[in-house]
């Protein structure tokens, strides 16, 4: 809330009288607005055609932030990062930031459904058969045969010595598992 609003609203308490919400945004608020939407647009621009799929963007943002990775030129950088911010300014930002938010690896639930897959690959790989049945019953929409197959290339893998590969697709398979079935181990943002 800018001052002037803050001290109309204040000075209408005062006076009893209602406040006025149509009130000006003031110059300063609307600068920093647009800079939170050009450093957003910044941020977007640094990640993967994969990754912005997620996001709620228009098929214009999409295609200026693709075409800000092939500029280098710092002047046109710039200008073009301006030209994002106000296409930016036409989307809802609180869900860009929530996309954000849900993505980000150093957030509390995605380190929480890191520990917890990380927990259920090692009890299959312990337990293969219990453990199989358990994983099961606690994430019905599970695919069993493919989560038999992974957990035996993993013992096959680690006989004939080989690099971890199934081992990494076994706990990509789980965590995907995780992240689509609420769970109440697991805080779903």
């Amino acid at each position: 809330m800018s001052d002037r609003r803050f001290f109309g609203a204040k000075k209408a308490l005062l006076l009893n009288t209602p406040v006025d919400e149509t009130a000006e945004i003031s110059k300063t608020e609307r600068k920093r607005d647009a800079h939170a939407a050009r450093d957003i647009g910044e941020q977007l621009s640094e990640l993967t055609d994969t990754q912005l799929k997620t996001f709620p963007l228009s098929d214009t943002l999409l295609a200026a932030l693709r075409e800000a990775r092939g500029i280098t030129a710092h002047g046109a950088r710039k200008r073009h990062f301006q030209y994002i911010g106000k296409l930016m300014r036409q989307h809802d930002v609180a869900a860009i930031e929530q996309e954000f938010a849900r993505i980000d690896p150093d957030a509390p639930h995605n380190i929480r459904l890191q520990h917890e897959s990380e927990r259920w690959r090692d009890r299959l790989l312990s337990d293969e058969n219990t453990a199989v049945t358990a994983f099961v019953a606690a994430y019905p929409n599970t695919d069993v045969q493919a989560l038999r197959q992974l957990v035996r290339a993993v013992a096959k893998e680690r006989a004939e010595q080989k690099p971890p590969r199934y081992f990494r697709e076994l706990f990509r398979f789980v965590r995907d598992t995780l992240s689509t079935i609420p769970h109440p181990d697991i805080e779903q943002n």
